[in-house]
């Protein structure tokens, strides 16, 4: 229970005329007193707080960048109506800056036995998990002099996924993918390993493709067609290690990855491959595995939630005997890391024979786009040496690639807005040459 302003407001007014014309205790109790029997009047007519029924009902889940909205139903069993502050507090990141205090606070009014709904509106600005913290409630007598106030446990979970920026770019890379399989109107006869069907001849077809067993059996010239081979296992390995916390622009790198890690996974889905997935640092920190086709990627994004960087150096042996458990049979295996020497020479290389005896391997990394706009830098003493210094780590991160194409590893490199599109682009060339 409190005093609120109001009063302090009405004792502080009543106190100056007793002071001018009574300055005695008996002006004071004279004035006081009808205040404090006004307070104790207000407090018993105030609704009581702790009897007050709370429930939560809403958006469970959301992505970054977007709105969710929980709504909070207040239920009043008293006989008095409830007049009343709320604040309904949740995590800081729960929030754009700046917005907490009109998003979380509300004004109601609810007459005695009944109900209101308050919607609080959130925009989360952190992936993972936002769990309701207390629900503070301050209940006003009619008069507004006294107030009581209480809190509430409401337990609410919204989960906050990746914001899956890069599925802009799905459209073109499945009108791609059409053209593997010679679904389009175009030239493309439909290109891959795996036989089709076959159908008559006509100019431009490669002679290769002819058919002469079935030629000898028909009139006409019969020619194979072919499309890229289904039915294949991708495993995604997210490297959440000290080196994916690396901030390139505005978020770490593992939010590029895993950014591209869902464009590929969709694409995938839609090509007919399996698609699985491996999160390790120094142990296994998600793991999506035997997914159907629709729900691989709403999988995917669940796991990814509540990923976060962990500042500890990748076991990289034990990120290989991981992959090569979840992976039994032959699969494209990509690895979602980082470019940097030390990491790949001392960890990755030592043990990156034992992936492609069996697998296929593609290696992607997050570039950071400051560093070529260095490499160009002149003007002054400062600008030169900046564009030596970045000069020289393009060509650390070039040796590094360099070294691992040399054992049969493909190397995506591209900066965080490009990566989604590049690695998307080969496994399509992948697909295409027939090596998954």
């Amino acid at each position: 229970m409190a005093f609120t302003g109001r009063a302090a407001l009405l004792a502080a007014l009543g106190t100056l005329p007793v002071g001018i014309w009574e300055p005695s205790w008996t002006g004071i109790l004279a004035v006081n007193a009808p205040l404090a029997l006004a307070c104790a009047c207000d407090a018993a007519l105030a609704a009581p707080v702790r009897r007050l029924g709370l429930t939560r009902s809403g958006n469970t889940s959301v992505r970054l960048g977007d709105t969710a909205d929980v709504t909070l139903t207040v239920t009043n069993p008293s006989e008095r109506p409830l007049r009343a502050h709320l604040r309904d507090a949740w995590p800081p990141s729960s929030w754009e800056p700046g917005t907490e205090v009109a998003a979380s606070r509300h004004r109601l009014t609810v007459p005695a036995g009944e109900r209101r709904r308050l919607t609080t509106r959130l925009r989360p600005t952190r992936r993972g998990d936002r769990q309701a913290d207390r629900v503070t409630i301050r209940s006003y007598g009619p008069l507004g002099l006294f107030s009581r106030q209480g809190t509430h446990k409401v337990p609410w979970t919204v989960r906050v996924l990746p914001p899956f920026t890069s599925r802009k770019h799905l459209p073109s890379k499945l009108a791609r993918l059409r053209e593997l399989d010679g679904r389009t109107s175009v030239l493309t006869r439909g290109q891959g390993t795996e036989f089709d069907s076959l159908r008559e001849y006509v100019p431009g077809d490669d002679t290769r493709s002819i058919d002469w067993r079935a030629t000898a059996r028909q009139t006409t010239v019969a020619v194979r067609t072919w499309r890229p081979e289904r039915d294949r296992r991708i495993l995604l390995v997210l490297d959440t290690g000290r080196t994916s916390a690396g901030r390139v622009g505005d978020a770490p790198r593992l939010d590029a990855s895993m950014d591209a890690a869902l464009l590929l996974a969709a694409l995938a889905s839609r090509a007919g491959d399996r698609v699985d997935l491996l999160a390790y640092d120094r142990r296994v920190r998600a793991l999506v595995q035997g997914r159907a086709a629709r729900e691989v990627l709403p999988s995917l994004v669940n796991a990814m939630a509540t990923l976060e960087p962990e500042l500890i150096e990748t076991d990289a042996r034990g990120l290989t005997a991981t992959a090569l458990r979840t992976a039994s049979r032959r699969s494209l295996i990509v690895l979602l890391t980082s470019l940097d020497a030390a990491p790949i020479e001392e960890g990755l290389l030592p043990v990156l024979s034992r992936l492609t005896q069996r697998h296929t391997v593609l290696v992607a990394a997050v570039s950071d786009p400051h560093i070529a706009r260095m490499a160009t830098a002149r003007g002054n003493t400062d600008a030169v040496y900046e564009a030596a210094s970045a000069a020289q780590a393009q060509t650390e991160r070039h040796r590094t690639a360099e070294q691992l194409q040399r054992h049969g590893v493909t190397v995506v490199d591209a900066t965080p807005d490009e990566l989604a599109p590049a690695l998307a682009d080969a496994y399509l060339a992948l697909k295409a040459a027939g090596r998954l």
